[in-house]
């Protein structure tokens, strides 16, 4: 037989199945086509030892992607680049401008333990195109997982999860990172609406660029890398994968930039949460459940974002002024009046509260999630409630204050790439005699001009410390001269010893004051709401208006 003798036969058989092939499909029957097909593929399994897995790209919840999809794509595509030889390329980020995958219908091959797989990407394209108000894919892609049925148990116990866990770190490694504000609630719903917006998280700000002792630097450091890596331990203690950080300190020593320090080190998004634009506790746990893990969850200036630390004394004070709802509007205070049209104002405005708050950072909500870090800053931290920073809350409190010495030489490095100084000495010196933050003093270590050299920055900087000080000193001597001129008009004379005596009986006397007045507010004589100003008028006309008085006041010495 010739070779195009066995063409032609070759060519009749073809066409002779493909013939019988439509044959069958058209004429039929489906209740037996369904029997055949299960048949044949128990027969093609005794020939055929190898096994097939599917994942498809969607899952059966309408448009949501398939997370193990995607870990798969992951993995496949950093495993690809060696083998595959056609390969689909797209831009994720500055510092990673490609990221390879495989391309469709295309096979690569992956050893795990000694067992050989191999991975196929296909997709299906529908005939027709359903008509929708939600637009979704034409295509639907899946990869098909093949290996001997030999290896099921290696494959369905340790490969499958082990591509899985690989693929979501490699994702996490080459994501965008991103930073989030929450939208207003109005909002929320529509096409394509969230409660949270985004950009891209660029901040280069790092540990090594903070102006901050290196002791201190370290100790937070360390911390965090303890957290980053506890989702075992804190599941074995019983804790929700949380860590809470107050940061505080006078303006401009560096509290938002020691975030951003903490989400470079640790690869995290930021979650910027605006508490004034949530209208209830409701929808603040609703924005908690949209944030993902690894991300950092900040308020800044909380004591500045909504009145939380009043608000159990204004419960309080509401109780007790329930005896007085009878009163008509004429006989109130028009003080009052306007205290209470304000307060209702700020009430239509949030409605969070200080409840709402705790039960937000750790309450049950919390524990959705993990691996989340939650931030607060305060320049005031006296005025934040105490339930708000304790322990289990805020965890580690931060302080960051006036620039010190060592702080300077981070700086002086960063803007000047000065190490040692004959300067240094001076500045270290007006450094301890003076409160300047850090900003101000990198404001000043900058080159305003091409012109300008390092010597000529530091001599800046020197100048406005010494100016800073002046001032302090100025600002001290008119107080003490202030002091001194209300001594005068009292008819104090400038003694020490008298003046100690003094104070000490103005403080028993301001003590016995409180206690009497608390006394009279629970014998009934005066309402709840004028305890507080009657407690401090009765310590006023008790106070010594002389130093004579206060000596006889005093105690022996």
């Amino acid at each position: 037989m010739t070779t195009g003798e066995m063409w032609t036969q070759l060519s009749s058989a073809i066409t002779g199945l493909m013939l019988a092939w439509v044959m069958f499909e058209q004429y039929f029957p489906y209740q037996l086509r369904g029997y055949l097909q299960k048949y044949s593929q128990k027969l093609m399994s005794y020939v055929y030892p190898y096994i097939q897995i599917t994942f498809h790209e969607f899952t059966s919840e309408r448009l949501k992607r398939s997370e193990a999809f995607s870990a798969i794509q992951t993995y496949i595509g950093s495993n690809s680049t060696k083998t595959a030889k056609r390969l689909k390329a797209e831009v994720v980020r500055n510092n990673h401008p490609l990221v390879l995958t495989m391309d469709d219908y295309e096979e690569v091959t992956d050893v795990f333990n000694g067992v050989k797989v191999w991975w196929a990407s296909s997709k299906t394209v529908p005939k027709t195109q359903p008509i929708s108000f939600h637009p979704v894919a034409e295509e639907r892609r899946q990869y098909r997982l093949t290996f001997h049925k030999r290896d099921r148990e290696v494959i369905t116990e340790k490969y499958i999860e082990h591509v899985l866990k690989e693929g979501k770190a490699i994702a996490v490694k080459n994501r965008q990172r991103k930073l989030f504000t929450n939208n207003s609630s109005e909002n929320w719903y529509g096409w394509k609406s969230t409660k949270w917006s985004h950009v891209l998280f660029e901040h280069p700000a790092t540990f090594d660029s903070l102006a901050m002792e290196t002791k201190k630097k370290e100790e937070i450091k360390k911390d965090l890398t303890r957290f980053s890596k506890g989702k075992n331990y804190y599941a074995k203690i019983g804790k929700a994968w949380k860590r809470g950080y107050l940061l505080y300190g006078p303006p401009g020593t560096g509290k938002s930039t020691m975030i951003s320090a903490m989400a470079n080190f640790l690869d995290y998004d930021i979650y910027d949460l605006e508490l004034t634009t949530v209208k209830d506790n409701s929808e603040l746990r609703k924005l908690l459940i949209e944030t993902t893990g690894k991300s950092i969850i900040v308020i800044e200036d909380i004591d500045c974002s909504l009145d939380l630390t009043g608000q159990r004394k204004k419960t309080k004070e509401k109780d007790g002024d329930d005896d007085d709802d009878d009163k008509s509007d004429k006989e109130k205070d028009p003080i009052s009046k306007k205290k209470s049209e304000a307060e209702k104002e700020n009430k239509n405005r949030s409605k969070v509260t200080l409840s709402g708050l705790l039960n937000f950072i750790d309450g049950i909500w919390s524990a959705c999630g993990g691996e989340r870090i939650i931030v607060f800053t305060t320049n005031y931290v006296d005025r934040l409630d105490p339930a708000l920073i304790r322990t289990g809350r805020m965890d580690k409190h931060i302080e960051l204050s006036y620039c010190c010495f060592e702080a300077f030489q981070v700086l002086a490095k960063n803007y000047l790439e000065l190490k040692s100084h004959e300067l240094f000495g001076k500045i270290e010196e007006l450094l301890g005699e003076t409160e300047m933050s850090p900003a101000d003093v990198a404001e000043n270590l900058m080159p305003k001009s091409d012109e300008e050299d390092e010597e000529d920055c530091l001599k800046r900087l020197i100048k406005a410390l010494e100016t800073t000080k002046e001032e302090a000193r100025k600002k001290a001597e008119e107080a003490a001269l202030k002091a001194e001129k209300a001594g005068e008009e009292s008819g104090e004379t400038p003694s020490q010893v008298v003046q100690e005596n003094g104070e000490k009986s103005a403080k028993e006397v301001k003590e016995n004051g409180e206690k009497s007045a608390k006394e009279v507010k629970e014998n009934g004589v005066i309402s709840e709401v004028e305890s507080d100003n009657t407690a401090s008028s009765w310590v006023e006309s008790l106070v010594p208006e002389t130093v004579d008085d206060a000596r006889d006041q005093a105690p022996a010495i």
